[in-house]
């Protein structure tokens, strides 16, 4: 079917006149021309109907027709095969390729051209016959009428509302009775036809030129002029940009020269201007206009060439930049009235000006004409906040306010009449907005310094800053808080906009805010009223708020928070220049002296209060603000006050009924905001560890837990400065016994275990069920995956775990009934862990899957050895296991019966593996959880037996004995011709260092035992290296002291792993005992009696003493000399971090600090580690921060059991020997050292919520501690001034 007949012709004529007759209604609606193309493009993908129309099935069925042999005949070609064409199997491929040659077919053209051709044919015929019709129409109109007028008359003629398109005669027509010269009345006729017409038509006709000439002439007649503009906002909203256009840069010409022909000036002052004048009514019209078309622009003209943007734009800023002198006599009384200040009346807030600047492709053309043609809008609007700014503080003893009366002007009810001081308040709040929307830009903040009449030098990004600072001290009343009140136009409100958007952007900050100008001026009143002066500001106390409002989210970035913390740029007294830090802090505390001493007035003096300590809540919640804050008290003094307001608001009397209550309860409501605002406050302490202590030390953990765990489970944010939740935090306070105590008793911990049995056995309540839930593919669900995690950061430090499971037994019920929920971690270990009788088994719904996620559990427990222990000395779990393995057999009843492998043995069997086996990444091997492909899914050995197979222990390493290096073997003997203490100390580290990064693995076996015992014995007669009394060992009370169940496993295991090294001899079951015994009683001497109820604190040391057992490894199970070297170690510092059962409620603490249950590794070494991470590995501590974890849990876990499973043993003494000789602070340059190796591990895992489970899992894999010496040096140089200083400080941590 090549050609079509004349019948097919009158067959589609029909069905495209019954299409259009379809789609009638939504052609009709477009409002142009190309709308109504743009619905016919796309009709089919928005009419559902599409494929019904007759004249879409008849197209169908002449291109099949006509194509269907073409396509046939190549889909052959490419499926054969054996073609030269032939293509892929490929479903799209093989279509694109057919599709492809039948396009290039000769029949594919001839169809085409033969479609073409008839269907011009067609529309030919129906856009004659439309024609014709209305020809027709428009006789029987003209023979009906009694006058015969032409086609423009002023009669209702077809003209006016019947025709449906215009012709070129009439729009000529129309042009010339629009001239300046035909009598009004005929141009109002005129105008009234160009409204009624199609805005699109008329402004592509031939005469549109003289057109709009005559329209912008007639805009300048009071009765014509609001004619045009209908016309042209009709144009506005139907027509595209390149016409519209023409109609704006008309509209703005036309304005500028009525102000210049007018001269229009407005009173100064309390005078008033009525906009209803017709001048200025017809003015305000056109620029209303104006200013609706620049806030819709920005919708479309990116479609159109930037010639037509830059048009619109430039014409836009040479009307707002045009100034006008009149030279008028009353200068001094009265004011040019210029285009901006009624576009300020009209969008004060510069809407559109915020619309132009926010896609780079208007905001570029914007700035470039800005710089290039109309930078006296910018040096007017600068000019403006000057003026504003100069007045303010000129005036601050007036009652009224210009901004006052502007909010009136923008109340709901109408107003005409302004005033002068209105009118350029409108002005100021306009200029306002177009800076603070050019200061958030680079190439906006490129346009300053920008010189300004009456101003010496040029104004800067720091001057305008400085003069926003200025306008909002001038805050009449108290503030709302809420930033949502964007409706304000106080000077205060605004000026704190601009700021805020400076604060949220880091470059802008750095630029704009990071000044010491800028400093100074915001801390101005702060250290006025510090040195006892008067201040000038209208509301103190609401000025004070907004001042701390800025610092605080100065100080929430990083920037900002190293210029408080470390630069001098603030001027207290005369030439006296001191970091902000410290202005604030003090001003803090006077403001808290004030509360303690008057709390109970009903000022706004505890707003600004608890605003500032926000401000230093922003720096002490990290580790270096604490470190600069800390020798204030802060704590102290906030704790004080929270103190005194809680024992106030507990005295307040009940209402009585009939009373007047309205004066006490708004004062409870204030004191009890009052008193959250400061548990907040000090809850915000425990966000470092230190801060943890120095909160535990004020006696509130316990109310500041309950506070966090009822905003926790309401999720609510920590503040508006933090991005995070309280998990953070949680994991933090966790960490501690006196922390996870607290979380006990707040019901937090029951509260998650709750949830997780929700989550884990009863699945979503009350939810209709659609489908089955799928079956768990992972060992743990990703529905229970929080809930693993929350337990694994509750549970990573050991002392949390002895603190909840502790001395409390399992109940091995007989029966557990479906609905019993624990509500422990004890009963979480008996219904999950413990899974050791039918009754149990039965009581779960999920048993596989439950029992699975409390084996993953205890795995990442076990990885703890203290909390193993102490696990397996209360519940016997491995005897547990065992049993379970050896009940899992194909054959119950016979011994031949083979171990079944499911989910549950392999689970099993990797935790017994673990808990059984000790070393590091090269000496211990663990079976994975994942079975394998092929005919031995799982070739790993299981065992329902001890001893373990031995595949799963590798080869020990070799410890060479006696020394390689001559240097080192001839010197270790000259220890005792030195007299000079220090000096030998100086050349062994030397010489360590010097052998740790070229051979370190000659320092191993009795040469590191021999460096060891005289390092320390040389430092402990050393009165400078003596920080505490040295121990002496007490033979006669040895016997007495008995050694736990927990301690006795603690040998067993470390019996173990010397016997893996061949480090033993026989005499070693027997020698390591009594070393543990003879500790005992020694460091029992050195513990304060306390009535704690912590569990970690009663009874001695919670856990067993893994740095002695380290000792008796590295001398060779020689009990003598490892006494000895233990003895020496006491007085020293270092044993107060390397050495945990040492210094456990130590004598040499303050009684306080001896009661609290946190360790110095933790408030110390892992306090400085978090500090010199976000310094010196910042991606790693941002990860930590963002999981939920901290790195000091890892620290506390690594250090108190002194990496044994993490690193092999060569590295473990390298460990010990490296603190021992290079000095304590070493301890946290190895930590950080470690997580920069594990940097790109971290990294990755944290996308997959694995970082908890690897660190506390996986072993640190090819770790040396020679291979980071180099670095452990630079950050002695950097920071051992800050990190030993410290230390130092450890008998005394919270002065």
């Amino acid at each position: 079917m090549s050609q079509l007949s004349a019948e097919d012709e009158a067959e589609l004529q029909s069905l495209l006149k019954q299409l259009l007759r379809s789609i009638n209604d939504r052609i009709t609606g477009a409002p142009s021309t190309e709308c109504a193309e743009e619905i016919l493009f796309h009709l089919e993908e928005t009419d559902k109907n599409f494929h019904n129309y007759e004249f879409v099935k008849y197209l169908r069925q002449y291109v099949e027709s006509s194509l269907g042999t073409v396509v046939e005949e190549e889909t052959k070609n490419f499926t054969r095969g054996d073609g030269q064409h032939a293509v892929g199997s490929g479903h799209d491929t093989l279509i694109h390729a057919v599709t492809q040659r039948t396009r290039d077919s000769a029949e594919y053209q001839q169809m085409t051209q033969t479609l073409k051709n008839t269907m011009i044919t067609v529309v030919e015929s129906l856009i004659n016959k439309f024609e014709e019709d209305q020809m027709r129409k428009e006789e029987m109109n003209s023979q009906s009428n009694s006058q015969n007028t032409d086609n423009c008359s002023d009669s209702d003629s077809s003209f006016n509302q019947s025709y449906a398109f215009i012709r070129q005669e009439q729009l000529q027509a129309l042009a010339e009775q629009l001239d300046s010269s035909r009598p009004k009345e005929v141009r109002w006729e005129a105008l009234q036809a160009l409204c009624s017409a199609n805005p699109s038509d008329v402004l592509s006709c031939e005469s549109w030129s003289s057109l709009r000439r005559n329209l912008s002439a007639a805009l300048t007649d009071p009765d014509l002029s609001d004619d045009v503009l209908q016309f042209f906002a009709k144009s506005f909203s139907s027509s595209p940009l390149n016409l519209t256009r023409e109609i704006y840069t008309s509209l703005a010409k036309c304005v500028e020269s009525s102000f210049v022909s007018q001269k229009l000036s407005f009173p100064t002052g309390s005078a008033t201007i009525d906009i209803n004048r017709p001048e200025i009514s017809r003015l305000l019209k056109q620029i209303r206009l104006m200013n609706d078309f620049q806030k819709d622009v920005t919708t479309f003209w990116i479609r159109h060439p930037e010639k037509y943007m830059e048009e619109v734009i430039e014409s836009t800023l040479y009307l707002l930049s045009s100034h006008h002198d009149h030279g008028s006599a009353s200068a001094g009384t009265e004011k040019a009235l210029e285009p901006i200040h009624l576009l300020a009346l009209l969008d004060i807030k510069a809407t559109w000006f915020k619309k132009w600047m926010h896609g780079c492709y208007s905001r570029t053309v914007v700035l470039r004409l800005l710089e290039r043609k109309h930078k006296s809008l910018m040096v007017a609007a600068l000019q403006q906040c000057i003026h504003y700014s100069e007045s303010c503080e000129r005036s601050t003893h007036e009652t009224t306010d210009p901004q006052s009366a502007e909010q009136q002007s923008t109340d709901s009810v109408q107003r005409s009449v302004y005033t002068g001081q209105e009118l350029e308040y409108a002005f100021f709040v306009h200029s306002l907005c177009i800076l603070g929307k050019l200061l958030i830009y680079t190439n906006g903040r490129k346009l300053f310094p920008v010189r300004v009449r009456k101003c010496k030098d040029p104004v800067s990004l720091t001057d305008l800053v400085v003069i926003l600072i200025k306008i909002m001290y001038q805050q009449p009343e108290t503030p709302h808080s809420d930033a949502s009140h964007t409706d304000c136009l106080s000077p205060s409100c605004l000026s704190m906009e601009v700021l805020w958007m400076l604060c949220e952007r880091t470059e802008c900050a750095a630029e704009c805010l990071y000044q010491a100008p800028v400093i100074e001026t915001l801390l101005a009143p702060v250290i006025a009223l510090l040195n006892g002066q008067q201040v000038r500001l209208k509301s103190p106390a609401a000025a004070l708020t907004l001042i701390a409002d800025v610092l605080a989210r100065i100080a929430n970035t990083d920037r900002g928070l190293a210029l408080f913390l470390y630069e001098t740029n603030v001027v207290v007294a005369h030439t006296e220049r001191t970091f902000p830090a410290h202005v604030i802090v003090q001003f803090t505390l006077r403001l808290l002296e004030k509360e303690l001493s008057s709390p109970g007035e009903p000022d706004g003096s505890q707003t600004s209060c608890g605003a500032f300590i926000f401000v230093c809540r922003q720096m002490y919640n990290t580790c270096e603000g604490l470190q600069v804050l800390r020798p204030y008290g802060l704590h102290k003094a906030v704790a004080a006050a929270w103190k005194k307001t809680s024992s106030l608001s507990e005295r307040v009397p009940t209402p009585v009924p009939g009373a007047t209550a309205g004066t006490s309860t708004r004062n409870l409501q204030n004191m009890l905001i009052w008193e959250e605002t400061l548990l907040d406050s000090l809850l915000n302490f425990a966000v470092t560890p230190k801060g943890l202590l120095l909160l535990q030390q004020t006696g509130a953990l316990n109310e500041c837990v309950s506070y966090m765990f009822s905003r926790f489970t309401k999720k609510l944010q920590v503040s508006r400065c933090e991005k995070f939740g309280y998990g953070l935090m949680v994991t933090q306070v966790a960490a501690t016994a006196p922390g996870v105590a607290a979380l006990h008793k707040s019901g937090f911990v029951q509260a998650l275990v709750v949830e997780l049995w929700s989550v884990l056995e009863c699945g979503s309540e009350d939810v209709g069920v659609v489908r089955p839930t799928p079956t768990p593919m992972d060992p743990i669900d990703r529905s229970c995956l929080k809930s693993f995690l929350s337990f694994v950061n509750l549970l990573s430090s050991s002392q949390s775990v002895w603190e909840l499971v502790g001395r409390r037994p399992l109940a091995n019920k007989p029966e557990y009934t479906l609905r019993e929920t624990p509500t422990s971690v004890p009963d979480l270990i008996d219904r999950l862990i413990a899974v050791n009788s039918d009754a149990k088994i039965h009581s779960l719904f999920h048993y596989e899957q439950s029992h699975t996620f409390g084996l993953r559990l205890l795995s990442v427990l076990c990885c703890n050895l203290d909390s193993f222990l102490l696990l397996e000395s209360q519940y016997n779990l491995c005897s547990m296991l065992l049993k379970s393995q050896r009940e899992n057999v194909t054959e119950m009843d016979s011994d031949e019966g083979k171990l079944i492998i499911d989910n549950l043995s392999v689970e099993r069997n990797h935790v017994l593996v673990r808990v059984s086996l000790v070393g590091g990444p090269s000496e211990r091997k663990l079976p994975p959880r994942a079975l394998q492909e092929g005919e031995e899914p799982y070739p790993w050995p299981m065992f329902s037996s001890y001893p373990l197979p031995h595949c799963y222990t590798l080869d020990p390493p070799k410890i060479h004995h006696n020394s390689q290096d001559p240097e080192v073997s001839t010197f270790l003997p000259l220890s005792k011709d030195f007299e000079n203490k220090d000096s030998w100390m100086e050349i062994c580290r030397k010489q360590y260092l010097k052998a740790m990064t070229s051979k370190p693995n000659i320092l191993t076996g009795k040469v590191l035992a021999d460096l060891l015992e005289k390092a320390a014995a040389h430092l402990s007669n050393s009165s400078s290296e003596c920080f505490f009394a040295r121990c002496k060992a007490d033979e006669k009370s040895v016997k007495s002291a008995v050694l736990s169940s927990v301690e006795q496993l603690g040998i067993n295991t470390c019996l173990r792993y010397g016997s893996y090294l061949k480090l033993l001899t026989e005499d070693a079951v027997r020698e390591l005992p009594l070393l543990m015994q003879h500790m005992k009683i020694v460091l029992s001497t050195q513990r304060v009696n306390t009535a704690s109820e912590l569990l970690t604190q009663q009874n001695g040391y919670p856990g067993y003493d893994w740095l002695t057992s380290t000792v008796f490894l590295i001398m060779a199970g020689d009990m003598d000399r490892s006494l000895g070297l233990l003895l020496n170690l006491t007085p020293l510092l270092t044993s107060a971090f390397i050495w945990p059962a040492r210094i456990h409620a130590s004598v040499h603490f303050p009684v306080e600090v001896a009661e609290s249950g946190i360790p110095p590794v933790y408030w110390c070494t892992a306090h400085y580690v978090e500090m010199l991470l976000k310094a010196e590995v910042p991606l790693v501590h941002s990860v930590f921060k963002m999981s939920g974890f901290t790195p000091s849990q890892m620290c506390l876990h690594w250090l108190t059991q002194c990496f044994w499973n993490y690193l092999d043993w060569t590295e473990i003494c390298h460990y010990l020997s490296t603190c021992v000789v290079m000095g304590p602070d070493y301890q946290v340059y190895m930590c950080v050292s470690i997580f920069k190796h594990l940097q790109p591990e971290i990294l990755q895992l944290t996308q997959s919520q694995e970082l908890q489970v690897f660190l506390k899992e996986d072993p640190i894999q090819g770790f040396k501690v020679g291979d980071y010496l180099a670095f452990m040096e630079e950050l002695e140089r950097s920071y051992r001034h800050i990190v030993l200083t410290d230390m130092k400080t450890v008998r005394n941590p919270v002065e």
